[in-house]
């Protein structure tokens, strides 16, 4: 089972990528079949096999050779990942799932956050109500933490973004709103503290050895979505962490 889930993870994965290419251009990302981005060349289904087509080409093109980012590999890389870790920590079951799409989802936000500094309503704003959905219908957390959640994230950030004009997106806004109804109070809180705290250390090491100016924009959605998905598969480790750290 966990070859299957981590295949079904790299497929998905590979479909990922075309949403991260075409959504931001408002393109379908059903039709047309994907193609090289250099010759335009239609990508034959025998080339377009997850993580091994990447491997038996040799990361070029079949038809012009030129280069094929290494991205593509990485979000089927780490997809698989997140589905095969999603089935070792709940099983075969409708929260698996629901989790599973939930960090598929991340994933896609968060590299059209790198290339475009854009968070996707077309994914944030049917996440609200899907979260709330399931949370009520499926997921452990109970619609009550899922509305909490939902409240708590989107008006702290509401929040901030009137107090610091230009520090928060309506985007982030949206995303974190999305996250607080997937994982509910407790989580959407340790997302925030982790997606500030590993912003900060990105922040500073940029500013230090890329020499990047303090004013230089860094988008804030990849670092909310690592802690999302660190507060889904790591709840109870960071619960205990935290308790040690400023409890105890």
């Amino acid at each position: 089972m966990q070859i299957y889930f981590f295949i079904i993870g790299a497929s998905v994965g590979s479909f990922l990528n075309v949403v991260i290419h075409r959504l931001p251009e408002r393109k379908s990302v059903v039709t047309p079949r994907s193609s090289c981005p250099n010759c335009g060349a239609s990508i034959k289904p025998w080339n377009n096999i997850p993580l091994i087509s990447y491997l038996l080409l040799r990361g070029r093109c079949p038809d012009c050779k030129a280069g094929i980012s290494p991205r593509y590999p990485l979000v089927e890389f780490i997809c698989a990942l997140i589905f095969l870790s999603s089935y070792n920590q709940f099983g075969v079951t409708p929260a698996s799932i629901v989790y599973m799409f939930f960090s598929a989802s991340l994933i896609a936000i968060t590299f059209i956050d790198l290339d475009h500094m854009i968070i996707p309503d077309v994914i944030t704003l049917p996440g609200i109500p899907l979260g709330l959905l399931f949370a009520w219908l499926i997921l452990p957390i109970g619609i009550e933490s899922s509305v909490w959640g939902l409240v708590s994230g989107g008006a702290l950030f509401f929040i901030l973004a009137l107090l610091v004009p230009g520090g928060m997106g309506g985007g982030d806004i949206k995303l974190i709103a999305m996250i607080g109804a997937f994982l509910g109070l407790k989580s959407v809180l340790f997302t925030i503290f982790l997606g500030s705290f590993i912003g900060s250390i990105v922040g500073i090491t940029s500013i230090i050895i890329l020499g990047k100016g303090r004013k230089t924009k860094i988008p804030f959605g990849p670092f909310l979505a690592i802690g999302a998905l660190l507060s889904l598969f790591h709840d109870e480790f960071l619960t205990d962490l935290y308790l040690q750290l400023f409890v105890n």
